[in-house]
């Protein structure tokens, strides 16, 4: 399950980079000082924010996990980050284009508030495998129920639950090594 939260971390963090770089280019109509300033606030900002929404949600669900029976489909990591990009590559590609576009009024801003966002998501994913590793079981969403990458949206009845040498990802989403 943390494996989908954290899907869209690296390339937000990674494009949200980019862009941030690409936008000190222009001098923007505040200046790169107040861009960059306004950029590391909205990073801030959103990282907090996007780590905190929708956690009582997952927790909820959390508490109410089962057992995963024989019958429910649960996906490989690669599979699931793979479905993931494919699905939102488009927003993403959006997003990046935005955030360099918005260098032209604020420096770097646009592209720290998406880097903030993949960091947002990367933390709530890292709170997830800590709580994974407490409970010493993996938290997974049946593949059939994860409607547009969302793994605490409306289809999704519950989450399943494993031992935690199950499966290819450690607890938090990250590869097993």
């Amino acid at each position: 399950m943390a494996v989908v939260v954290r899907a869209g971390a690296a390339p937000m963090v990674w494009l949200g980079v980019l862009a941030a770089a690409v936008g000190l280019v222009p001098e923007g109509l505040t200046g790169r000082v107040i861009g960059l300033c306004g950029g590391a606030a909205a990073f801030l900002v959103a990282a907090a924010v996007v780590a905190s929404v929708r956690t009582g949600r997952y927790r909820e669900l959390e508490r109410d996990a089962t057992r995963a029976a024989r019958g429910d489909i649960l996906q490989d990591r690669a599979v699931t980050v793979r479905n993931w990009r494919r699905t939102h590559r488009w927003w993403l590609l959006v997003a990046f284009a935005a955030a360099t576009a918005s260098a032209f009024a604020v420096p770097a801003a646009g592209g720290l508030l998406l880097a903030g966002a993949g960091t947002g998501l990367w933390l709530k994913a890292r709170a997830l495998g800590r709580r994974e590793t407490a409970a010493e079981k993996l938290l997974w969403v049946r593949a059939d129920w994860v409607d547009g990458g969302r793994p605490a949206g409306a289809g999704v009845r519950g989450y399943r639950t494993t031992g935690p040498a199950a499966g290819d990802a450690a607890p938090g989403g990250a590869r097993r090594r």
